[in-house]
């Protein structure tokens, strides 16, 4: 089999052939490892056409580039998210296709925590205070503790989340369609209203469907409290992205930490976002630690052992 590995997966080349070089001797495949994210569709197709298995982290995968690998049976992405992935166009040519999901639990609920934490305390401004030779008035904070902490989305990003709240002496709510049986986390599992008109904090913990897009609109954003903050590590379009500047700009909203927006950073120079108050803004880092690098390719390449020595042969 041809097997591709398109762009950095979070190992390097002679560790990822170091692992593989007894199966792929054994069973006579080939493994080409490139940095295709800079490329065209029409030249990525160039590149993959023939390809049995793909290996991909965040790099957009249309049906154009799926329906042009005609040989195309397993796509393992390393990556928790894959919405980038055209999954229809998967499930019509039944290939099977994996994501690497748990790998960035710790990473991105400890990077909530931190613009929680950051957006209470004021850590920006009172750095560019520093920074500017001023002193600590008018830098007054809050604190997280006993704060209530409004988790949306509580698979195993949230739920760890509502670890660290209960941690930081935090009351956790927790909004879920199924019923949540947990045992070692202090959640009240509430409505969605409920949960927005009681909490201090807001943390989005949603994978992007079609169900979720715009999840958090006006509608929502009006329930929240003035002095509320949000905090969005999950996916951009989550949140109505306009209706979040305005209520910003009205004071509606106490703040927002944000790592992910309606496009992948680098964002244009006149981004409303840049102007709205009280705002924390990452370039999606979320995922971004070492630790999770070195899981997510751990997982991505054990979907492909899997596959090659045949006990990943279902989806």
């Amino acid at each position: 089999m041809n097997i591709k590995i398109v762009e950095p997966i979070g190992q390097s080349e002679a560790a990822i052939r170091s692992r593989l070089r007894d199966l792929l001797e054994k069973g006579g495949h080939g493994l080409l490892i490139s940095d295709t994210r800079g490329l065209s569709d029409a030249e990525f197709i160039q590149n993959v056409s023939d390809a049995d298995i793909l290996l991909l982290s965040n790099r957009p995968l249309s049906r154009a580039v799926i329906e042009a690998c005609p040989n195309l049976k397993l796509i393992c992405v390393a990556f928790t998210g894959i919405d980038h992935v055209d999954q229809d166009a998967c499930k019509a040519r039944g290939i099977i296709l994996h994501n690497a999901a748990g790998y960035a639990v710790h990473a991105v609920s400890e990077l909530a925590i931190g613009l929680m934490i950051a957006l209470l305390r004021r850590i920006v401004s009172a750095d560019a205070t520093v920074r500017a030779a001023g002193d600590n008035r008018e830098l007054v904070g809050n604190e997280l503790f006993g704060k209530t902490l409004g988790v949306i989305g509580c698979g195993a990003i949230g739920l760890q989340v509502a670890r660290l709240g209960n941690a930081f002496g935090c009351q956790v709510l927790g909004f879920e369609h199924h019923v949540l049986r947990i045992d070692d986390v202090a959640i009240e599992q509430v409505e969605l209203d409920e949960l927005l008109s009681r909490s201090d904090i807001i943390t989005l913990h949603l994978p992007l469907t079609i169900e979720t897009r715009g999840f958090i609109g006006r509608e929502q954003l009006a329930r929240m409290k003035r002095s509320a903050i949000l905090i969005n590590t999950a996916r951009g379009p989550v949140v109505d992205q306009s209706a979040l500047i305005e209520a910003l700009h009205e004071n509606r909203l106490a703040g927002a930490g944000i790592d992910v927006f309606d496009k992948e950073p680098p964002l244009p120079t006149n981004h409303p976002i840049f102007n709205a108050p009280n705002t924390v803004l990452l370039p999606h880092v979320g995922f971004e630690t070492v630790e999770a690098m070195s899981a997510k390719a751990n997982i991505a390449l054990r979907h492909l052992e899997n596959f090659l020595s045949g006990r990943g042969l279902a989806s």
